[in-house]
Formats: structure tokens, sequence, C-alpha cells
């Protein structure tokens, strides 16, 4: 029986720059984004000390990956500049709409600068 493969090696390559791009925010939350071989790449998230990881999602396409784990950056960034504030009783969108566009401009380029560290 032929071994099954579900990443090819172009998109794991490109899923291993996603990952790495993404570093700084593995030190901010309780993430880690790992190769899983043949079947591609394990984003590992909740962890629960003397249990480890109750939560996983598999990706074999680095735009996913990406788009996941820009979401992850994106929501760690906006909750934590509403802690303490009113804006904590907001959704996502509406704290950032909140916020000085300066704010929001920053914020929003770091899209751009993950994309970069992308390629």
């Amino acid at each position: 029986m032929p071994i099954q493969t579900f990443i090819t090696d172009k998109e794991r390559k490109a899923c291993q720059k996603v990952a790495d791009a993404f570093a700084e925010l593995y030190d901010q939350i309780d993430i880690v984004v790992k190769d899983a071989g043949k079947y591609g790449f394990v984003k590992l998230y909740c962890f629960e000390p003397g249990y480890g990881f109750y939560k996983m999602t598999t990706f074999t396409n680095s735009k996913d990956l990406f788009n996941d784990l820009w979401q992850t950056w994106w929501h760690e960034q906006v909750f934590t500049l509403a802690i303490g504030t009113p804006l904590l009783d907001l959704d996502y969108p509406d704290i950032l709409r909140a916020l000085p566009k300066k704010k929001q401009r920053k914020i929003m380029a770091k899209k751009t600068y993950f994309k970069k560290k992308c390629r």
C-alpha cells in the first residue's frame, strides 16, 4: 500500500516560512506550530499545565495557515489593548475602530510585515 502524503513539498516549505514568520506570536500566547510530516503543519493551542495542548488544527495550505495565524495575532493585539478599558465590552473590529488611527494603521501594517517574512 503506497504511503499517502497530504501536503506537497512546495506547501511544506511555504508553511515552514509562515510558521517561522509568526515565531514572535508563540512567545506571547500558548500556541506553537510544528511540522507534522506527511500530514502538514499542526497548530497546537490552549495549553494546560500538567496536561499539554488540548486543541489543534492541521494545515496543508500555507495561505490557510497564514490567515489563521494572522487572525490569532490580530485578536491577541486588539484584546491586549482593550484590557482594563471599556473597550473590552466591544467586538474585536469595534475595538480596532475605537483606537486612534495611527494605532490602527500600525496594527494593520503588521500583516504586510508578516507577508514579507514569509517570502
